[in-house]
C-alpha cells in the first residue's frame, strides 16, 4: 500500500505540473483538437483520481495489505495511532468532498446563469426567420454565441453582425455555434470550471481551462469547414472577433475567444495538417492508460491476493 501511495503521488505530481505544461507548450494539439481534448480530460481525470488515491492508500496502509481488506478493517473499527496516517485519510476525504460539492455549485450555478441570460435573450430579441431557434439582438456589434439547454438551445446573433457578413460568411457562423449545441461543448468547459475554482492554487489547472477553451473553438471551427471553403471561415472568424464581446460575455464563456486565440485559429485554418492516424490512436491510447493507471495500482493488489486465494 505504502508503495502504491508513492507511485500514485508521484504521478499526481507529473500530471498537476510538468505534463500540461508540455502539452499547453506543444504544437500538434491545434492539428487535432479532438484527440488533444481527449488527452487533457484524461489528465484532469487521472490527475484527480491519483490524488486521491494517494492520500487513501497512505492513510489505510497500516489497515491491510490493499484497498478492499484495509477499508474492511477500518469499517470494522481498527485503530491506527500514526497521525500522518489519520491525517492522510481526513485530507482525502476533505478533497473528495471538495471536487464534488465545487462541481455541484458550478453546474447550478452555470444553469442559472444560462436560464437567467435565456430569458433576457427572448425578451430582447426576435427569432430568425428561416430558424426559429435563432434570435438576433439589436446591437451593432458582432455577436455571435450558443445557449445549450438539456430541453432546448437558442443560437444569438446580433443585428450588426448579419448586416456585416456575406451570406456565406453566415453560414459559417452558425455552422460553428451548431456544433457547440451539438457536441455539448458547455458540459466540458463546466467541468474545467470547477476543476480550475476547486484548485484555484494550481496554475496548471486554469490552463487546462485555457486550453480546452481554444480546442473546443477548432473543433466547432472544423464542422463549419465541411460547409463553407476555409477563407470564408477564416474572415467569418476576423470580423466575429474584431468587435467588442461584451453582450456575448453574459452568458458565453469567453475561452478561446482572446486575440491571441483568434489569431491562432485563423492561421490554424490557413495550413495546419491534421495528426496521422497512428499517432492519434497513440495519443487516445496513452490517455486510456492515464486513466487505468490509478485504477490498477489502487485495485491490483486486492485482485491478485482474490486470485492468489
Amino acid at each position: 500500500m505504502t508503495a502504491a501511495a508513492l507511485a500514485l503521488a508521484v504521478l499526481a505530481l507529473a500530471l498537476a505540473w510538468p505534463v500540461p505544461i508540455l502539452l499547453g507548450r506543444a504544437t500538434w494539439p491545434s492539428r487535432s483538437p479532438a484527440t488533444a481534448l481527449i488527452l487533457w480530460q484524461a489528465i484532469a481525470l487521472a490527475g484527480g483520481l491519483s490524488m486521491l488515491g494517494a492520500l487513501l492508500a497512505f492513510g489505510l496502509a497500516p489497515f491491510g495489505d490493499n484497498l478492499f481488506s484495509a477499508s474492511v478493517a477500518l469499517i470494522d473499527g481498527a485503530v491506527v495511532s500514526e497521525t500522518w496516517h489519520l491525517l492522510a485519510l481526513g485530507a482525502a476525504l476533505l478533497l473528495g468532498v471538495h471536487l464534488v460539492l465545487n462541481l455541484v455549485v458550478t453546474v447550478v450555478r452555470s444553469e442559472a446563469q444560462r436560464r437567467s441570460h435565456a430569458q433576457l435573450v427572448q425578451l430582447l430579441s426576435e427569432p430568425m426567420a428561416d430558424d426559429p431557434r435563432s434570435r438576433i439582438i439589436d446591437t451593432a456589434s458582432p455577436v455571435a454565441y450558443c445557449l445549450p439547454g438539456t430541453l432546448g438551445s437558442v443560437t444569438v446573433f446580433s443585428a450588426g453582425l448579419v448586416e456585416m457578413l456575406e451570406p456565406d460568411e453566415l453560414a459559417a457562423v452558425i455552422e460553428h455555434e451548431k456544433a457547440h449545441v451539438a457536441q455539448r461543448h458547455d458540459i466540458v468547459l463546466v467541468v474545467f470550471r470547477a476543476w480550475h475554482t476547486s484548485l484555484p492554487w494550481f496554475p496548471i489547472a486554469y490552463r487546462a481551462q485555457r486550453e480546452v477553451g481554444i480546442l473546443i473553438e477548432m473543433l466547432a471551427d472544423d464542422r463549419a469547414r465541411r460547409t463553407v471553403d476555409d477563407a470564408v471561415l477564416a474572415r467569418a472568424i476576423a470580423l466575429v472577433g474584431s468587435g467588442s464581446s461584451a453582450d456575448a460575455r453574459l452568458a458565453a464563456p469567453t475561452e478561446g475567444s482572446s486575440p491571441q486565440d483568434l489569431r491562432l485559429r485563423v492561421l490554424r485554418i490557413a495550413g495546419a495538417r491534421p495528426l496521422s492516424t497512428t499517432l492519434e490512436a497513440l495519443v487516445v491510447g496513452a490517455s486510456a492508460a492515464l486513466i487505468a493507471v490509478p485504477s490498477v495500482l489502487l485495485l491490483a493488489p486486492a485482485l491478485i491476493q482474490a486470485l492468489a486465494g
